[in-house]
Order: structure tokens, then sequence, then C-alpha cells
């Protein structure tokens, strides 16, 4: 695994050690940033289930001013921190070791707001929507608020709920992800934000 492109592109990232975590591939990161961005200018991130810190290290790289990385495994985030290190970029970020729940709580009592967010849950936890749901009820998204959502491939998340519209999805094997936009009541997605499918 590496840094594709941005400030720190072509450093190379640690892996977590052991079967725990399915870190997703360069083909599937470069493939969503090249629908999300590809470049950014300023922002936060969320990576909720951080593993390797791939995706939120991939976002600061490419212009994002700071990432919150989070993670209930101890090894996940020994594994983010010393990415965080070699790229260089670990003074924009804050690492947090909690579940997801319980860090998007806690990131409500401080009044934060999120750009991006990239939400890849162990593929035997199906309540992404959920937790975006939550994340609404929370006031945790800026108007417009970009949401990544991986997941495996022989499931399927509603096309729009509650103030998310998917915009774009896209299959890679056993991994699809679904790109969401945060239709706020002030900022409603544009028709020209909806875009097709690929495969």
């Amino acid at each position: 695994m590496r840094v594709i492109s941005g400030s720190a592109r072509g450093r190379t990232l640690k892996a977590v050690p052991g079967m725990g975590t399915r870190p997703t591939t360069d083909k599937v990161k470069e493939a969503i940033f090249s629908m999300i961005g590809p470049y950014f200018d300023g922002g936060a991130a969320l990576d909720l289930f951080a593993g390797t810190g791939g995706l939120g290290i991939e976002a600061l790289s490419r212009g994002m001013d700071k990432a919150v990385f989070i993670d209930k495994d101890a090894k996940s985030l020994e594994t983010v921190r010393h990415n965080l290190q070699v790229t260089g970029l670990g003074g924009q970020a804050e690492v947090y070791k909690n579940d997801a729940e319980r860090a998007l709580k806690a990131l409500a009592k401080r009044g934060v707001l999120f750009d991006l967010v990239f939400l890849d849950p162990p593929y035997r936890l199906k309540h992404g929507d959920a937790l975006m749901m939550l994340m609404d009820e929370l006031k945790l998204l800026s108007p417009q608020a970009t949401v990544v959502l991986e997941y495996e491939s022989d499931y399927v998340y509603p096309a729009s709920f509650g103030p998310f519209v998917q915009t774009r999805k896209a299959e890679y094997g056993e991994t699809t992800v679904s790109i969401y936009a945060y239709a706020s009541e002030d900022h409603p997605v544009q028709d020209d934000e909806q875009g097709g499918q690929a495969t």
C-alpha cells in the first residue's frame, strides 16, 4: 500500500499486523478519489473505521486541512500513527481509540463539522446507513458533505435515505463503493450532482 497522489505521493504505508483488518486496495482507493476529488481545497475528513489510516491519509495528502482517525483496535491505531509519521502528516491529524457510535457522540460535543467521511466498517456490520443518520442527528456534517461507504458487494444499501443521496456507485470484485451527498435542508443536492453508476 502507498499514498497515490498529493504531498505524500509514493510513501509506503504499513499494514495492520494480523488478519483483523481489510485495507482498501490501491486500485479501489484511486477510484474513490477520482470520484470525489481528486484534490481538495481544505476541509476536514473523518476516517471512522481507520484500519491503516490509508483513506484519511490520502485525503490529507490531496489537500484536506485535517483528519480525525477512529478505530477501536490498538494495533490499528499504532499503525495509523506510524503511517502519519512516515508521510509527515501527523500534525494535521487526531487519532482516537473508540467505537464508532461513541466516537461520533464525543465529536459532536466538540462541535466538529466534517466535509468528507470515510465509512469502511467490517463486512459483518451492515449499519453504514444507521451511522450516517446518526451523523445527521448529531449535526456532524457540513452542508454538502460527502460520505464514502465501502461494503461487501452482495449487500445493497438504499440509493437515498434521510438527507443522503447516492451520487456514484462502483463495484470492484467483492468490494462496492457508494458515494453519498449530504443534502441538508439549506443545501439540497443539485440535479447535476447526481451521477450515474460505474462498474
